[in-house]
């Protein structure tokens, strides 16, 4: 088979969520939704607007990405450069 340029395409498969919220806040997503049909002209339901907002705020969050990059450097196994390398050093 030949190596392709495009990777295999992740899952995609859509993840339900249902939470409930308190009134003032389904109250300032519901005029967000309303802002967002004045500002682009296209209705779209809080419950199409919000993966995007959630999406969006993570991706903002600074803090977040630093503490995601520190949880995957320490999943990520050592390289075999580096595995060589402690291996000569324990032996001494």
């Amino acid at each position: 088979m030949p190596e392709l340029k495009l990777a295999k395409l992740p899952d995609r498969t859509p993840v339900k969520i249902t939470i409930s919220v308190k009134p003032d806040l389904h109250a300032m997503l519901s005029r967000y939704a309303e802002f967002y049909r004045q500002s682009y002209g296209e209705e779209e339901s809080v419950g199409e607007l919000i993966p995007f907002m959630l999406q969006a705020f993570m991706e903002a969050d600074r803090g977040f990405a630093k503490a995601l990059k520190t949880f995957e450097d320490e999943e990520r196994p050592a390289s075999p450069s580096t595995k060589s390398v402690s291996n000569s050093e324990s032996s001494r």
